[in-house]
């Protein structure tokens, strides 16, 4: 396991996917980082185009580049847009990582995602484990690009020793969450579900599954610094979990939600949806040994996210 100082004072750094959860928490964390920040947004910048992207990078010669862009979604929008999942997602990665080989780009981190495990991998997930099974079903598409993202930094850094790296976060919620009623992620989900039933006094709020997957969560700031300690110390093409090392059942944090929320009905669950993995909580030995450990508490951050949704919902 390489560990490689990597200076990113002075240098021009690219996030893309800004206006994403983990895009925006890399915006905040690299504001005391002494380094230009490049964005772009997606009326300027196209990832699915590569004409438009080769043309971006041509320009404006980004020296760092964080891959936090995709197109996400909780598991109903991973089962039902699979198409877009599947093409947008290898657009995306492809165009980007192709476009820092060409333009000189020194370091390229590119964000996984732990639906990229093998269904029943044994607990926790380590990152050897990856290719090792079948994908849960209903994120397929989404898993196997961001597989195809991953392998494809592999390959440049084994044919052209550019120094790109695989990451791998867990769930996240925080800021800049997308809080869509079908679409979004459980985090988000809950904390809108809740909200709202308050509001309406609401006597049942839903959950959907039931309710007895276990699940770890990640506080996306928390994420961002994670990603900003392992550009700056760490080269190899071994993937890196990025996560707490602690899970929770659905159930249990759906009532951490309600409370945080101040919501004080019943909460039930709809076992016609499904529950997707039985359990996901990744292995974060190499991470602990590369010196960075979580630091938000799931309560602390809980409470941080109904802010930030109450804020942006304002």
């Amino acid at each position: 396991m390489a560990a490689a100082p990597f200076d990113l004072k002075g240098k021009t750094v690219y996030v893309a996917g800004h206006r994403g959860m983990v895009g925006g928490a890399l915006v905040r964390r690299l504001a005391s980082e002494n380094v230009t920040i490049l964005t772009a947004a997606r009326s300027e910048v196209d990832l699915r185009d590569q004409a438009v992207v080769n043309a971006w990078f041509a320009k404006n010669k980004p020296q760092v580049v964080f891959h936090a862009a995709a197109k996400v979604g909780g598991i109903v929008a991973n089962n039902t847009l699979r198409a877009e999942f599947i093409y947008e997602n290898l657009a995306i990665a492809t165009n980007v990582i192709h476009a820092a080989h060409v333009n000189g780009a020194q370091k390229l981190m590119f964000l996984g995602s732990s639906c990229v495990y093998p269904k029943m991998a044994a607990q926790p997930l380590r990152e050897d484990s990856l290719l090792t099974g079948p994908l849960e079903i209903t994120n397929e598409p989404y898993a196997i690009a961001k597989i195809a993202g991953m392998k494809m930094a592999e390959a440049y850094r084994a044919q052209y020793g550019s120094d790109f790296i695989n990451v791998m976060p867990t769930n996240l919620y925080g800021p800049g969450d997308n809080y869509h009623p079908e679409y979004s992620h459980v985090v988000a989900a809950l904390i809108r579900r809740f909200h709202e039933a308050k509001e309406s006094n609401t006597p049942s709020v839903v959950v959907w599954g039931t309710g007895t997957p276990c699940r770890e969560f990640l506080y996306v700031d928390d994420m961002a610094d994670a990603c900003v300690h392992l550009m700056k110390t760490y080269s190899s093409n071994e993937l890196v979990n990025i996560g707490t090392g602690e899970d929770i059942t659905i159930a249990e944090f759906a009532r951490v939600v309600a409370e945080t929320v101040g919501y004080r009905g019943k909460i039930e669950y709809d076992t016609s949806k499904p529950d997707g993995t039985p359990r996901k909580l990744l292995d974060v030995g190499r991470l602990s040994k590369l010196g960075w450990r979580a630091k938000t508490p799931l309560n602390d951050g809980i409470k941080l996210a109904y802010r930030a949704f109450l804020n942006e919902r304002a």
